[in-house]
């Protein structure tokens, strides 16, 4: 453990090992996370499972989206006559009806078109103990404000760095910074 580390603060060039300890792991998160996860595409493999080939085989209700901090008031604005979370799941739900009904393509090209970016989509991820350390590092996403990478609001609930912090030796070789404050 002491020459692993010693390697890992020598810098990425003396830390090659840490490329060989690979992670897989399913990953359910909203399209808005996945985008800031799609910045780490250096040495890791994604799957996705649930949107392109599973949107139209569930109805689509609120549970589909992230809604961990969601706030009602706020999508039923003073002014409005209609909440625009209903409306838009209630739309959507239709185009996949539709969809499902005729076969016709064009409702399933405008449902993925509107398919709002807190919709939850689930994909297999390969990485390393590397990427892990990239990712997990104080200048990156351990202090996101995106409760799902960091979850600085509320550490209840599950989040990419707390599931991080669960792996072997996390502590010792991903948050090694840590350990040395």
């Amino acid at each position: 453990m002491k020459l692993a580390q010693q390697l890992i603060k020598a810098g990425s060039e003396h830390r090659k090992f840490m490329r060989q300890i690979f992670v897989s792991v399913d990953i359910t998160a909203p399209l808005y996370w996945w985008k800031e996860f799609d910045t780490y595409k250096v040495g890791t493999v994604a799957n996705s499972t649930s949107t392109m080939h599973k949107l139209a085989t569930t109805p689509i209700t609120l549970d589909c989206f992230e809604t961990d901090d969601y706030n009602k008031e706020i999508a039923c604005l003073p002014g409005y006559t209609f909440n625009f979370t209903e409306t838009l799941i209630s739309y959507c739900e239709s185009l996949r009806l539709k969809y499902l009904e005729t076969k016709d393509v064009r409702y399933w090209k405008e449902l993925i078109r509107w398919l709002p970016e807190s919709w939850l989509q689930t994909r297999t991820v390969t990485m390393s103990y590397e990427n892990l350390l990239a990712m997990c590092s104080k200048g990156q996403r351990r202090h996101h404000k995106l409760n799902e990478w960091s979850g600085q609001d509320d550490n209840t609930k599950p989040n990419f760095i707390s599931w991080a912090r669960t792996l072997p030796y996390a502590q010792e070789l991903i948050f090694i910074d840590e350990v040395e404050e």
